[in-house]
């Protein structure tokens, strides 16, 4: 109430000539202007109706007085019987007319006959009036029309001693010289109304601003119409108003406050503390004037929310204003409400808290989590065993493994954490698991089905105070998880009906997540086994190197890493390791194919620059296969770098592609990066690239890595870097196998973000002792003294036994060399893992391997050479080329 007057009191005013001649201070200003001229009016009558008369009496009274003080003067009389009487009485008249005021005295005989005048062209004649009275010796006075005009004239006998009239004086004033004195008086009236007027105006323009401030310029139908409206909301409303003034008495009650405080008739008036039936703190409250908001009070039967505000904010008279509402059922319907806005509360947290990762086990701990607490004291998931390794699962399982459990204390006897349950089909576990229905057993003392599980652990269960629970199986895309269960203590009360639909959705929520959790489980383990399935099972056992690795792939999915290890001809080897951009079963299936188009293109015994150009050939024609829109996310890119180490030279080539500079732990413990040129990622094309050569001691170990081991979201590049050459450094006696194990645990966290490959390799030298190399001339008959130079390095060798083959293999390889080859021709003997002879010569034309007819003489030569080595074929050198073959060793005796 107090905020509509307060409104009333916002409304603008508006001027007084605007407002409507009907408003208050219009019909007060119109009623004082004519007050005021219905005043000078009469005042203007009155003075002209008063005038006259006392100006004629006025003007009587003076011609009487003057005419008889002039009659009676000393002289007068002599005068009159004098011989000249004008001329002895003219002067005297004329000085005593000035002097008394009058416009004229006349003195005349007894028979009328003037002897003065002001005229003096009237003396002699007769005197205008009635002198028959005055000669009786009365006085009398007349208004008449004389020689001045109209006059007022008075006339008054002379008598001698004797008593007898001897002549007559008449004085007296014009009549227009007499309304002249009032007509100079009303001017002065005129100005006093004028003066009033003004006053009048000034006094209505305050009392007219005071009104509007008091009425808000509202006129007196719209004063009357506004409190009509207001007396009547103030009394229909559905909320109690009382106003209070600032000495505790009640000034207004309307019916709903006093069918409220229950308030006797006569409240009104009476000081708020004395009412009858009031609480005494709703009227410590009502006297009190103290601000209030919402505070509920008794007040019989009823709960009041009561509101008070002080009156006197913007200048208004001190009191305050309370407002009273029921807010019996209101209470009740907040309970509800608040109950209900915390189970939405709960809902909204379990949307935000459930499902934060993919692992099953976390989900399921955070639907634990979410309502421990908050709608039952212990909460337990059991899931299908299946659905842990992310497969569907099965319609009728063996049991349920818990994975979570959580609770308000830890000393519960429920089933503990990881225990494979089987449930008897009594139990609400089992019949939720097989029909999908939840069920609440608000007493589980009572519940024989439940106790059948477990009858000892069951009552272990009800003694410890848990008394209720609701199994909710776990639903997701038309088939059954697992099974949450709610468990609640006697001290909280059983669940009930409706609770039972909260758990449903508690669940529900839980479900779509602990299913997509299941799903990329499966999907992460296919795809790793996948990966790990086109990645090195081991690597192969080589002279040239001693080489260790690890894979680690990341948690949130498999990527494209690899690396490998590739045996080449003439006891080299080749070390190649590389990262497909992209994560997940694209970027595994394309690293398998760039894997093995490494394999053959390594067969071709390329140089490292030049396979990794055919290389990204190869990436630039998956990049066209796969250019459309249905793949155009997967587009291929990947980087790679390759090197090959000859043990007979300890020289290693190397060729990158976008990829990361190997270290180099030398034989001191020092760690260096070398400078390698650097080349485009693969399928940029266009761009070549160019190898490098490093001379390495035997000894020396190269780390190859990709850049998930030294890049992460909390540190750059350069801080990786550093951190794997602390790594290395210092330690020149470990081996790969414990170097990849410190690198791991220097550089990885617990769960690595990106795929991981990491190759370390120390290189071996072979020793001079076991390499041979003769230069032939190109005539055939050195061959035969080359065999027998061969067959003696085998004897010194302990291989004597490869002779007949290894002459064989020379006679032929030599031969087609001098007859089909050109100088330099060189043989080289390697005694390794196997017996390698080389023969070079200065031609790029590489023998075929065929078939020879019966009828022809030749073309067997190389099928003999075939069938008699290991293997054998061409590579190609920046002199010409080189036809290798490998014979395999004999097995040394077996010690006994």
């Amino acid at each position: 109430m107090a905020d509509r007057f307060a409104r009333l009191r916002r409304i603008p005013g508006r001027s007084l000539a605007g407002k409507s001649p009907r408003s208050v201070a219009g019909q007060v200003f119109v009623l004082q202007v004519a007050l005021v001229v219905l005043l000078v009016i009469g005042a203007v009558l009155a003075l002209l109706l008063q005038s006259q008369r006392d100006t004629s009496a006025e003007a009587r009274r003076r011609s009487v007085a003057v005419a008889q003080t002039f009659a009676h003067a000393p002289g007068v009389v002599a005068a009159l019987r004098g011989p000249t009487p004008s001329a002895v009485l003219q002067p005297l008249t004329e000085a005593g007319r000035r002097t008394a005021g009058v416009d004229f005295i006349v003195v005349m005989d007894t028979h009328g006959i003037r002897y003065t005048h002001p005229l003096p062209d009237r003396i002699g004649r007769r005197f205008v009036g009635t002198i028959g009275p005055s000669l009786a010796g009365q006085v009398r006075t007349e208004s008449v029309h004389g020689p001045l005009g109209h006059e007022v004239q008075a006339i008054v006998p002379v008598e001698d001693t004797g008593g007898h009239v001897v002549g007559l004086v008449s004085a007296g004033l014009k009549v227009k010289n007499v309304t002249g004195q009032v007509y100079h008086q009303i001017p002065i009236i005129l100005t006093a109304g004028a003066i009033a007027l003004g006053l009048a105006t000034a006094v209505t323009a305050l009392v007219g601003r005071r009104l509007r401030r008091q009425t808000h310029s509202l006129g007196p139908d719209e004063m009357t119409r506004m409190y009509d409206h207001h007396d009547a909301v103030l009394h229909s409303v559905r909320e109690g108003v009382l106003i209070v003034g600032g000495d505790g008495r009640l000034l207004l009650a309307n019916d709903e406050a006093r069918r409220l405080l229950d308030l006797p008739p006569d409240a009104e008036g009476r000081p708020v503390a004395k009412l009858p039936k009031l609480e005494p703190e709703t009227a410590a409250l009502l006297a009190s004037g103290r601000e209030a908001t919402d505070e509920v009070h008794l007040a019989g039967g009823l709960l009041l929310a009561v509101n008070q505000r002080p009156t006197d904010r913007d200048g208004g008279p001190a009191g305050t204003v309370v407002t009273l509402r029921d807010s019996t059922e209101l209470q009740a319907l907040s309970g509800r409400a608040e109950v209900a806005r915390e189970r939405l509360n709960l809902l909204y947290d379990a949307g935000l808290g459930i499902g934060t990762t993919l692992d099953i086990a976390r989900t399921a701990d955070e639907l634990a989590q979410v309502t421990v607490d908050r709608f039952a004291d212990f909460v337990t998931v059991d899931l299908d065993d299946a659905v842990l390794c992310g497969e569907e699962p099965e319609p009728a399982s063996a049991g349920m493994r818990r994975v979570a459990v959580r609770g308000v204390r830890d000393d519960h006897p429920l089933y503990e954490k990881g225990r494979l349950i089987d449930f008897v089909p009594t139990t609400p576990q089992a019949r939720g698991y097989g029909t999908g229905v939840s069920e609440r057993l608000p007493d589980l003392a009572s519940a024989a089905g439940w106790q059948a599980q477990d009858p000892e652990r069951a009552g272990r269960i009800v003694d410890y105070g848990i008394n209720s629970l609701i199994t909710a199986p776990i639903r997701a895309r038309g088939a059954v998880l697992g099974v949450a269960n709610f468990w609640r203590s006697k001290e909280h009360g059983p669940f009930e009906e409706e609770e039972l639909s909260l758990a449903e959705e508690l669940v529900a929520r839980a479900a779509v997540s602990i299913d997509n959790a299941r799903r990329f489980t499966r999907e992460h383990a296919l795809a790793v086994t996948l990966q790990r399935s086109l990645l090195p099972r081991a690597l192969p056992e080589h002279g040239a190197v001693e080489a260790g690795y690890r894979y680690l792939p990341a948690q949130s999915g498999v990527s494209g890493d690899w690396f490998d290890v590739i045996p080449l001809p003439g006891g080299r080897v080749a070390l190649v390791v590389g990262d497909v951009v992209g994560h997940g079963l694209h970027a595994a299936a394309t690293m398998g194919r760039l894997r093995t188009a490494v394999h053959n293109f390594s067969t071709l015994d390329l140089p490292p620059d030049e396979l990794l150009s055919h290389l990204d050939d190869l990436v630039g024609r998956i990049d066209q296969d796969e250019d459309c829109p249905e793949t155009a996310a997967n587009v291929v890119g990947a980087t790679c770098l390759y090197a090959v180490y000859d043990p007979v030279s300890r020289r290693c080539a190397m060729a990158r592609a976008g990829h990361l500079a190997p270290a180099l732990v030398r034989l001191d413990g020092t760690v260096t990066f070398p400078d390698l040129p650097s080349g485009p990622p693969l399928g940029l094309g266009g761009m070549p690239f160019r190898t490098a050569e490093l001379e390495l001691e035997e000894g020396t170990q190269l780390a190859l890595y990709t850049d998930g081991l030294i890049e992460d979201r909390h540190r750059d590049l350069d801080e990786g870097m550093e951190l794997l050459r602390r790594a290395l450094a210092g330690h020149p006696e470990r081996d790969p196998e414990e170097h990849c194990r410190a690198v791991l645990d220097a550089l990885l966290p617990a769960r690595p973000r990106d795929d991981v490959a990491l190759l370390v390799a120390r290189t071996r030298a072979l020793p001079p002792e076991r390499i041979a190399d003769w230069d032939v001339p190109p005539d055939p008959a050195a061959v035969a003294g080359i065999r027998v130079a061969a067959c003696a390095q085998l004897d010194a060798w302990g291989l004597a036994e490869l002779g007949f083959v290894l002459e064989l293999v020379l006679s032929e390889l030599v031969t087609n060399a001098i007859r089909y080859g050109s100088a330099p021709i060189h043989v080289r003997l390697i005694h390794d893992r196997a017996l390698i002879c080389e023969v070079s010569d200065g031609t790029s034309a590489s023998p075929h391997l065929r078939y020879a007819a019966t009828t022809e003489e030749g073309g067997r030569g190389l099928f003999l050479v075939a069938r008699t080595t290991e293997r054998w074929g061409t590579r190609y050198t920046p002199e010409g080329k080189v036809i290798w073959a490998e014979l395999a060793l004999p097995e040394l005796p077996q010690e006994t």
